[in-house]
């Protein structure tokens, strides 16, 4: 792995703990101006500091994040259909020339295994992987889930192992049980993903789990801008990756800073 390559994944991935606190903004590429993100601008500046990398679309960095931030972004590359069409109908929206523009420490891109277009999203996980190699950039697979798949380790455990034997350097997906089972397959770090809003305790419980069953992180999003409280959110969900902290301490962190 060269320098560039590592240089970039230490912006993405704690040096000293090995893990990150992702926060995920991302969602407007298909769902539009969603609950808790009408005003990004507004919802990630206060957040930001307290987040490793911010996973966000070209045309949000551009107009809502602050040149001058030092938290490292992983750009998302891969879109197409909203929520109103189907979603595996993705392709690459974003070029590396791009990504290297905007500074990205990452990009990321969806596939969706078990879904109608699984061939064509993995097949341009290979081609990005590809290209990103080229430049020494990290590619972060999500592992979109199907709508007749099960979020269980073993579907999930393929998806993540297919993920990493096309060559992404992260991937994330959903917590589920026997969690473990889909870390030891997966020879690359995974980060979970909060998935729709659960309330703050079962939050941060799924996030110590995953953490003690081998995730290197999280991509949050709805769990933390959706909450009533997000800044006070995503320093409990740091506490508990980067610090070790239990999820019960990590709630009162969350309660204490409303």
């Amino acid at each position: 792995m060269d320098f560039g390559m590592q240089n970039r994944l230490s912006r993405i991935f704690s040096p000293e703990t090995g893990k990150t606190v992702m926060l995920a903004v991302d969602h407007g590429y298909f769902q539009g101006p969603t609950t808790g993100l009408k005003n990004l601008r507004e919802t990630i500046t206060p957040l930001i500091p307290h987040a490793d990398c911010l996973f966000i679309t070209r045309g949000m960095i551009r107009n809502t994040v602050d040149p001058a931030t030092d938290t490292s972004v992983c750009l998302r590359v891969s879109g197409g259909p909203s929520i109103l069409g189907e979603l595996s109908n993705e392709d690459i929206v974003v070029s590396m020339e791009e990504a290297l523009r905007l500074n990205a420490s990452g990009v990321g891109m969806s596939i969706f295994v078990g879904a109608a277009n699984e061939d064509r999203t993995v097949s341009n996980l290979g081609r990005l992987v590809s290209e990103a190699e080229r430049f020494g950039m990290p590619v972060l697979a999500i592992t979109a889930v199907g709508r007749e798949m099960a979020r269980d380790d073993r579907y999930l455990g393929l998806a993540c192992r297919v993920a990493a034997e096309i060559g992404a350097h992260i991937v994330k997906t959903y917590y589920c049980k026997d969690f473990y089972k889909v870390v030891e397959a997966c020879p690359v770090p995974i980060v979970i993903a909060g998935g729709k809003k659960i309330p703050e305790k079962e939050a941060l419980q799924m996030t110590e789990d995953a953490i003690k069953e081998g995730a290197s992180g999280v991509d949050m999003g709805r769990n933390i801008f959706q909450s009533d409280n997000p800044v006070g959110m995503i320093k409990a969900a740091r506490a508990i990756v980067q610090e070790g902290a239990p999820a019960k301490e990590a709630f009162k962190i969350y309660s204490s800073n409303q």
